[in-house]
């Protein structure tokens, strides 16, 4: 049910009745709630649309009309109307949340009532809509209407307005009863009737004993649940008439017709289930909502449901009638004797076969007795003295104990569901406190726990909705985020799986989508590591070298986009590599330099005459001519060439001018082939 904002609703109502929230403060009720629009108006109370500031929600409240607002009759019902609303806690049934009082523009005391807001239409709306429902579909929203009100009546709350304008259903598809304990005003005269200035429900959904003004229990209930699923079988309610007076005259007064008379696809056990609901005799009716909900499961199974076929049994017994087309007495009559037709006397013979239908009648009256009478005048068993103790409530081991200790024995054990704790005896056959004889077998009802639903499939919803869905179906949501391609809020998957069975009120984790995939950090990793952990996380990639990087070779030294971005998965991050260079011998730019400028210069000035050809070649041939000589072809030029011809030739030149020529000359200036180099000795 949608519905504009509140502030908007306001605005809209600010010029209406008082009802409407003429004050400014009647819009704001217990510093807390804030009105908005009129969401429905009943012959009691009036329904808007609420913001609870508090915890942030959307709520409906419910108030009693402004005119009613000044008589103490009507304010005491819709307290007890809160009052039983606020006791009961079941998922098919609207959630009570809180109560209070608010004084409006003129000063009188109006009783509120904070309900569940609950999306969807009602039963009402649906049929009114002219969507026909399947006969399977209707079975299946009775029985959620019976299961709000098996615990209810077990709560002892009679609802006593059961209707379609009464049940919600909500966008899951789900049945949630609504205004149990509420009594309508008779202003509602096209709805409602009144008995002694109290309202007893709605005409066309009205028990019997309603429309005579007696009191109403959990049967009556029943009744109007029979209306409502004919109403959703047929598509019209089961009586219709001019005015409410005639349609509650049909009630008490007339039979019902079946369903498939409006709709061939309703089979007879679904005939037989509303009319066995529809009996004006309560005694005759489904004795409890549990006793009909499970009448109503067996006949979605297709079983054989325990009502009778519609019409199988006779509503009176005739024991003589006159004759086709012969005379009737009066009802008014005082004659005792039989009515003869005129011309006609009376006839011993009719009289005699009367005596010898009477004396037989005895005679199978007296054998009945004397079968009942005989074995209990020759019965010699022992008394029965000794009482069956009450084991309600109790575990099945404590039970036992119980019936032990009472000198009794277990018999059969019945497993069902229920509210009760698992284990815990709902039952038990003889009832408490019955005097039975001793070593007897008691039977015993035991609860095995509330009846497990279904996880509704919610994939592909926002996490809002998904977590209102398994509220309806009486589930927690636990919300765990994951990095996925989906829009952020939707849910990917659940634990347990859609269309597992838990038990009510059990935890079902939702798995949402927290949107795009963080990027990994990558920085500092080696190429390939950095390469499987994007691929982990779903991206490709593609590398740039960076050959100016001071960081070693195959290092990731940056990424685009920065760690902990949000991207797509699947996209790509450019990821930039060191490439820096192998590092090369440093040449001889040290060693060759100042060995030439120290050791040639000193030696050849010393010795150039006796060693010319050994010291200069030596020296210069161990230092700096080893560098040329190994390496001639890679670096003749730079390195080895340049210094040893700089320095050797200069300071040999220089000094030893005076000293021949003949030996030093030849040799550095272009050996035929180069010697090979010396090996030094030991060092």
């Amino acid at each position: 049910m949608s519905a504009p904002t509140p502030e908007d609703a306001v605005g809209a109502a600010s010029g209406a009745a008082p009802a409407a929230g003429a004050a400014t403060d009647a819009n704001f009720l217990g510093d807390r709630y804030e009105l908005g629009e009129l969401l429905g108006r009943g012959g009691m109370a009036d329904v808007r649309i609420g913001i609870d500031r508090r915890l942030g929600r959307r709520v409906a409240v419910k108030q009693l009309r402004w005119d009613l607002s000044r008589d103490p009759t009507f304010q005491a019902r819709f307290r007890r109307e809160a009052q039983s609303a606020a006791s009961l806690n079941h998922p098919s049934i609207v959630a009570v949340y809180d109560t209070g009082e608010h004084a409006d523009a003129t000063g009188a005391v109006v009783p509120y009532i904070v309900m569940e807001h609950v999306e969807g239409e009602t039963l009402r709306d649906l049929l009114r809509s002219g969507r026909k429902l399947m006969p399977e579909r209707a079975l299946e929203i009775t029985a959620e209407v019976l299961s709000a009100l098996d615990y209810s009546h077990r709560a002892g709350i009679v609802h006593r307005d059961i209707k379609p304008a009464n049940v919600m259903l909500t966008p899951s598809g789900r049945a949630k009863v609504m205004d149990f304990g509420i009594a309508r005003s008779i202003s509602d005269a096209s709805a409602t009737l009144t008995q002694t200035a109290a309202v007893v429900g709605t005409a066309q959904y009205l028990s019997p004993e309603q429309a005579r003004g007696e009191a109403a229990d959990a049967r009556s209930d029943l009744y109007s649940t029979g209306c409502l699923l004919f109403e959703l079988l047929a598509g019209r309610p089961p009586f219709q008439g001019d005015s409410p007076v005639a349609v509650a005259y049909q009630h008490v007064r007339e039979d019902p017709p079946a369903p498939s008379t409006f709709n061939p696809e309703v089979t007879p056990a679904m005939d037989a289930i509303a009319a066995r609901a529809l009996r004006k005799k309560t005694s005759e009716r489904y004795q409890s909502a549990a006793q009909m909900r499970a009448d109503i499961e067996r006949a979605l199974a297709g079983q054989d449901v325990a009502a009778p076929a519609a019409g199988s049994e006779a509503t009176s017994v005739t024991l003589m009638a006159p004759a086709v087309g012969g005379p009737v007495a009066s009802p008014t009559s005082t004659t005792t004797g039989r009515v003869t037709p005129a011309g006609q006397q009376p006839q011993r013979p009719r009289r005699r076969r009367r005596w010898w239908l009477l004396l037989a009648l005895l005679g199978v009256l007296l054998a009945i007795g004397a079968a009942f009478l005989v074995p209990w005048l020759l019965d010699d068993s022992p008394p029965a003295d000794t009482p069956v103790p009450d084991l309600l409530g109790q575990t099945l081991p404590q039970a036992q104990l119980a019936l032990d200790r009472a000198g009794l024995t277990v018999d059969q054990i019945e497993r069902r569901n229920s509210d009760e704790p698992s284990g815990t005896v709902i039952g038990q056959d003889p009832e408490p406190d019955t005097l039975v004889v001793a070593d007897s077998q008691v039977d015993l009802v035991v609860s095995a726990g509330a009846a497990q639903v279904q996880v509704p499939y919610v994939l592909g919803q926002s996490r809002r909705e998904a977590i209102t869905s398994l509220r309806d179906y009486g589930l927690e949501a636990e919300v765990t985020f994951e990095d996925s391609d989906q829009p952020q809020g939707t849910v990917l998957a659940t634990k347990p799986e859609p269309t597992t069975m838990v038990d009510p009120e059990s935890t079902v984790e939702l798995i949402v989508s927290a949107g795009p995939v963080k990027v990994p950090e990558v920085r500092g990793l080696s190429e390939s590591a950095a390469v499987a952990s994007l691929a982990e996380a779903g991206f490709g990639y593609q590398v740039v070298e960076d050959p100016g990087s001071d960081q070693p070779a195959g290092v990731v030294v940056a990424q685009t986009p920065e760690p902990g971005t949000r991207a797509t998965s699947g996209s790509t991050v450019f990821i930039t590599v060191s490439t820096q260079p192998v590092a090369t011998t440093p040449p001889p730019t040290t060693e060759p330099t100042t060995q030439p400028t120290t050791q040639p210069t000193t030696q050849p000035t010393t010795q150039p005459t006796t060693q010319p050809t050994t010291q200069p070649t030596t020296e210069p041939t161990t230092q700096p001519t080893t560098q040329p000589t190994t390496e001639p072809t890679t670096q003749p030029t730079t390195e080895p060439t340049t210094q040893p011809t700089t320095q050797p030739t200069t300071q040999p030149t220089t000094q030893p001018t005076t000293q021949p020529t003949t030996a030093p000359t030849p040799k550095p200036t272009k050996p035929p082939k180069p010697p090979k180099p010396p090996k030094p000795d030991g060092g």
